[in-house]
């Protein structure tokens, strides 16, 4: 496991940025690490997220229930951000639900921290606004390759974009992340490894 400190460097590098030692030290003194076990709820429906999750290790779900159906959102792993964005910005209860699919260990930024620091400190306040760039770029990606793709290329992408969710995640939740019945997805993964 990686010290707070080694945490916030690797989170800034991921995002181009070098930050002034003093940032990366109050950033480091306000993030919190948790581990959680294979299947444990992180975030409930109902809750509201107050807090950025950075993966150090593991992969988590975010999920929501549809006519009784679970369906899967988002899928992250190491290197990975992890936020209910509408509630985590309006700070409203969320429909989402955030789970662990292997054991983790997550290091949260809360929204009030960051917010503070980010006022006060420029390099703070430019980290805060790319995470929310690369937040919406992604989910932005997303609905694209859902809206204008057909199967295939929705699964090429991911095996493009993310192979470790791919070599990792439950084919049930692949499916469903893809907008796939899990016979759709066997026959796409099948026609991508003969072709």
């Amino acid at each position: 496991m990686m010290t707070s400190l080694e945490i916030i460097r690797r989170i800034a590098a991921e995002y181009h940025m070098l930050l002034s030692k003093e940032s990366a030290h109050l950033l480091a003194d306000v993030i919190i690490c948790r581990k959680y076990k294979k299947g444990e709820r992180i975030l409930n429906e109902g809750d509201t997220c107050k807090c950025m999750r950075y993966i150090e290790k593991g992969m988590t779900r975010q999920f929501y229930y549809k006519y009784d159906k679970d369906l899967t959102e988002h899928i992250a792993y190491e290197g990975g951000l992890v936020i209910c964005l509408e509630s985590y910005l309006k700070q409203e209860p969320t429909r989402l639900m955030i789970e662990s699919l292997e054991p983790v260990i997550l290091w949260e930024l809360y929204k009030e921290d960051f917010e503070r620091l980010a006022l006060e400190h420029a390099d703070i306040g430019l980290l805060y606004r790319k995470f929310f760039e690369g937040s919406l770029i992604e989910s932005q990606i997303k609905a694209d390759t859902l809206r204008f793709e057909p199967a295939h290329e929705r699964y090429n992408k991911l095996l493009h974009l993310h192979p470790e969710i791919l070599k990792r995640a439950p084919l049930i939740y692949i499916a469903s992340l893809l907008q796939m019945t899990p016979e759709t997805l066997s026959r796409v993964r099948s026609s991508s490894l003969n072709g």
